[in-house]
């Protein structure tokens, strides 16, 4: 095969050469020859020429110096980077202005955890949660949390069929894969409780009998501030079954306007393509736990876990739960941003949604995130 040109496109010279291109990877395709030629890369801008096998092996070390395995690795990897990049994009345009928050939820999603938005009525926490369930194509129920709720209307209930003469378990909506607990701090503890098993152990256990739930399962929480009449407030233990907390907020004057002047939120949602399909986001979800940590960095998440601990500024530390969610955010976060290994930077991006709903401080009534792990971010040195 003679040289090729330079000025060719690079697809058209694959072509050229023989290879089927696979995708393309940051200006780089990957392809193969069929029969017995190797995995080999080629440069945008220049193109080699091929003469024999042992001339392919020669290209292959110089271009890569990675095996096939993690080429693939790595081309999985972006193709599922652009899946998120689409989901972010779209997401954006309809809860409006808040690029951070909607990370977040899908970050907690990657990492396998459950999410709790506290604010005011009307900022858009029930929209978001429609939204991340029709852009993920999920099955979907919303459980309106009232002070009349009772468990057996959350995870169901045996009923007797008088033509057969035999009670019959009737699910609960609980036996879906997206749940939105909406405003749940209206409901009693006993309630609240309902959520307890399925969260941490994915599964229910009715009348002596246990019942595995689907898979993935995702619970958004709602709650409105606990200064607001009719709300009970969470206990300390639902609390910790919850990855984050996050808080949507007013918002700004360009985006309400947008708001304002755009097209009905719910019209909106129906509109919505899915983004992810149900097996894309499990995949993620299991090359986000391959992310790789060092242990220097484990050294560092250890220590903002002992400064919680023994600084004295919080009446009760950090779990050993709330360390193992801390890690995972941290490597979905890690994730999201495309890298390969988990920095300081990215403990530090999850730490106030992951950590501000676990910790009190004993001088002062702050319910702020950010205003709570300050003091751990301050004088707690990273790596």
């Amino acid at each position: 095969m003679s040289e090729m040109n330079t000025s060719l496109s690079f697809r058209r010279a694959v072509r050229i050469a023989g290879l089927r291109c696979l995708e393309t990877h940051r200006g780089v395709v990957l392809g193969y020859i069929p029969k017995t030629y190797r995995i080999l890369g080629y440069n945008r801008f220049r193109c080699f020429r091929i003469d024999t096998e042992a001339r392919v092996r020669s290209l292959r070390r110089r271009v890569f110096r990675q095996s096939y395995t993690s080429l693939r690795k790595r081309l999985l990897r972006f193709s599922m980077r652009n899946a998120l990049n689409r989901l972010f994009h779209t997401a954006n345009t309809v809860i409006l202005g808040k690029p951070r928050q909607i990370r977040l939820a899908i970050c907690c999603l990657l990492a396998r955890g459950h999410l709790l938005i506290e604010d005011v009525p009307g900022v858009g926490k029930t929209t978001l949660a429609h939204t991340l369930a029709n852009l993920l194509g999920l099955k979907y129920q919303r459980i309106q949390f009232t002070s009349d709720l009772l468990p057996a209307d959350i995870v169901g209930s045996s009923i007797f069929d008088g033509n057969n003469h035999a009670f019959h378990f009737q699910p609960g909506p609980i036996f879906h894969q997206m749940i939105l607990a909406d405003e749940i701090n209206r409901s009693t503890p006993k309630a609240q409780s309902a959520l307890l098993e399925a969260m941490e152990e994915h599964q229910v256990t009715v009348e002596g009998e246990t019942r595995s739930l689907p898979e993935p399962f995702f619970v958004i929480a709602t709650q409105n501030p606990v200064c607001q009449i009719g709300t009970f407030p969470l206990p300390e233990s639902q609390l910790d079954r919850f990855l984050m907390r996050i808080s949507l907020g007013y918002p700004d004057s360009r985006s309400e306007r947008a708001l304002l002047k755009g097209e009905d939120r719910f019209v909106l949602l129906e509109k919505l393509p899915v983004c992810l399909q149900t097996d894309e986001l499990v995949a993620i979800q299991d090359q986000v736990r391959t992310i790789h940590v060092s242990d220097a960095l484990l050294d560092y998440l250890q220590a903002l876990i002992r400064f919680s601990r023994e600084s004295g500024h919080y009446e009760c530390g950090l779990s050993p739960r709330a360390g193992l969610a801390l890690l995972n955010a941290a490597r979905a976060w890690t994730f999201i941003e495309g890298r390969e290994a988990v920095l300081p930077e990215d403990v530090q991006a999850v730490l106030a949604p992951v950590c501000g709903h676990r910790l009190r401080p004993v001088s002062s009534g702050a319910t702020n995130a950010d205003v709570i792990v300050a003091p751990m971010l301050e004088q707690v040195a990273a790596v």
